[in-house]
């Protein structure tokens, strides 16, 4: 369980406020790739003040949380060199802070020169999909700034993680699991507090389609670690490959239904493309199961 949670209530620090744990409604990140390759959006975003207004149009829909990517993960992609990473995503996050003191900012990097640049420029967490594997500087970076950060479940790099369609498991869920729990041990014997930490299983990362299911399915179970559990399911391949659907951009439904499961089954943080359905369909789920009156 993380550092300052207690059995019956752990709570996430994010800047300067305490939230206790699950999130009810749970929390919309919304996703803005300032990238000109994301499987998505790639592109779409690249102009600064496009972006800026993207961010803002997403807190306005109820995002509670930006996650600011300047590299792909997508399968098959290859690594940003950390300057370029911030050519692109430091201005962005300078213009939102400015024109907005409140709202939560992530840097979805795996390089800690680039999370040290972003924690610089303002925003307040790290969304690294190596768990602090793939930089060794990462785990000071983060620590040594207080900021929050998500630990992502990832098997293989981007580039080989679904070769084959993806690794073999004999029980995803159980092995995530194993392995977020190491990487929460080795973040907080890095000086990083278990109380701003949050782990995502990682959807699509290494996964099959029948994993990211069954992830989804027992969802609960990564729960038990004690830390807000995040879900990255949004427009991803396997809602595509379930519902006979080519194009990203029209899983908007699939990809809702999904949050939908994952916060039902105990997600706290819901990465989404499609702010505006995902949190009218969040909050009627609190409406209906988490204040029955």
């Amino acid at each position: 369980m993380p550092q300052g949670a207690s059995a019956s209530k752990p709570v996430f620090k994010l800047a300067n406020q305490n939230f206790e744990v699950p999130f009810r409604p749970a929390w919309v990140m919304g996703i803005l790739n300032v990238t000109p390759d994301s499987f998505s959006d790639g592109g779409e975003y690249l102009d600064r003040d496009r972006a800026v207004a993207r961010a803002l149009e997403q807190v306005e829909q109820g995002a509670r949380i930006i996650d600011i990517g300047a590299e792909s993960t997508r399968p098959g992609s290859t690594g940003v060199p950390p300057k370029e990473q911030i050519r692109r995503a430091i201005p962005v996050i300078e213009a939102v802070r400015t024109k907005d003191s409140t709202i939560a900012i992530s840097i979805d990097t795996c390089s800690a020169t680039v999370a040290d640049a972003a924690l610089q420029a303002g925003a307040n967490m790290v969304n690294d999909t190596s768990a602090l594997r793939d930089d060794d500087a990462m785990a000071k970076v983060v620590a040594e700034s207080g900021a929050s950060l998500i630990l992502m479940h990832r098997k293989g790099t981007p580039r080989n993680m679904q070769h084959g369609g993806g690794p073999d498991y004999d029980d995803a869920i159980a092995e995530i699991a194993d392995f977020l729990s190491q990487r929460l041990d080795f973040a907080m014997r890095g000086g990083i507090e278990g109380s701003r930490i949050a782990i995502d299983p990682g959807i699509g990362f290494g996964k099959r389609t029948a994993d990211n299911l069954m992830i989804l399915n027992q969802l609960a179970r990564l729960t038990e670690l004690g830390c807000p559990v995040a879900i990255g399911a949004s427009r991803k391949r396997f809602i595509g490959e379930r519902l006979n659907i080519t194009q990203p951009s029209d899983r908007m439904i699939g990809s809702v239904a999904c949050s939908v499961i994952a916060a039902i089954n105990g997600a706290s943080i819901i990465r989404a493309h499609d702010v505006t359905e995902t949190v009218q369909a969040l909050r009627m789920i609190h409406a209906v199961i988490d204040n029955p009156t």
